[in-house]
């Protein structure tokens, strides 16, 4: 865990995801992904400022499985999920405003 950001695996996504007591975040990324690089740091930020979120991150190289189950298609794609079920889907690097605006709007609206 870095940053407040925990690691997902395909042994770990269900129960992390499905087992949480508050909104979820998933960041699928991987390495030689420029993009993904650059809102690491903010979505770090997010993960420190936001304690009602749990964010976390999937490499999708290492997890191609739980990529195609939730049609992962390019990356950066974030998954905002809420009681276990995908609430949300942001798709490419934004800012950190625009982020919790995304995020803040897909969890007001799931309540």
């Amino acid at each position: 865990m870095a940053n407040g950001i925990t690691d997902l695996s395909t042994a770990t996504f269900d129960e992390t995801v499905n087992g949480a007591s508050k909104p979820v975040v998933v960041d699928f990324w991987a390495e030689w992904c420029g993009p993904c690089k650059k809102i690491a740091p903010i979505l770090g930020e997010i993960a420190s400022e936001r304690d009602e979120l749990s964010v976390t991150k999937l490499n999708v190289d290492d997890n191609p499985d739980v990529a195609m189950k939730f049609s992962v298609m390019s990356i950066p794609t974030l998954l905002v999920f809420d009681k276990g079920e995908v609430v949300g889907r942001i798709t490419g690097a934004k800012s950190k405003g625009a982020l919790l605006e995304e995020i803040d709007g897909f969890l007001a609206t799931s309540h």
